[in-house]
């Protein structure tokens, strides 16, 4: 039930911030990205590592994601507050992929080969979504620089669930929303 429950508060957060991006509302998209991580750290047990985890994640999100811009490999058309760094919701989205990593995607803890995989076409597919949905665009030529976020994602993905794995899969601490114990 948590992890449905996980699941759920993350792809609603993804949209919200996808589609309010998309639709030239990105403040609002955010904020309701941010409502929903908020629900997730009221309900989550050890909420010092949870946040450690998200911070990490929102530090490597922007890192990454503004180097991809910078690179010329895509472009934000909304909510951008600095030019060259990523936009705040893009961050979010980060902040929200910290969340599942211990609870509905604690399946891939210390497979690291594997979330590489995952990163490898999971991070392009995400981003296709966002660039069909009108949230980012890619610049051409468009298979080198999808090529490059996958590598920059067969990379980070496993980094977070290192760091995951570090702080927060530990019996009985991060696995679980309270109200669900």
């Amino acid at each position: 039930m948590a992890s449905l429950l996980n699941l759920c508060l993350y792809q609603f957060g993804w949209f919200a911030c996808v589609l309010g991006a998309a639709g030239q509302r990105p403040w609002f998209g955010m904020a309701l990205g941010l409502a929903f991580l908020g629900v997730h750290l009221a309900l989550v047990r050890g909420l010092e590592r949870q946040l450690a985890l998200i911070a990490v994640a929102g530090a490597m999100g922007l890192v990454a994601d503004s180097l991809l811009m910078s690179w010329g490999v895509l472009r934000y058309p909304n909510g951008m507050l600095v030019a060259w760094l990523a936009p705040p919701w893009d961050v979010v989205l980060w902040l929200q992929f910290a969340t599942i990593l211990p609870f509905c995607l604690r399946w891939l803890s210390r497979r690291y080969w594997l979330c590489a995989v995952a990163g490898l076409v999971g991070g392009p597919l995400a981003f296709y979504a966002g660039e069909r949905l009108g949230a980012v665009t890619f610049l051409s030529p468009r298979l080198p620089h999808y090529a490059a976020l996958a590598v920059v994602w067969s990379v980070a993905f496993p980094a977070l669930v290192w760091v995951s794995d570090r702080l927060i899969v530990i019996p009985g601490v991060g696995d679980r929303y309270r109200w669900l114990s």
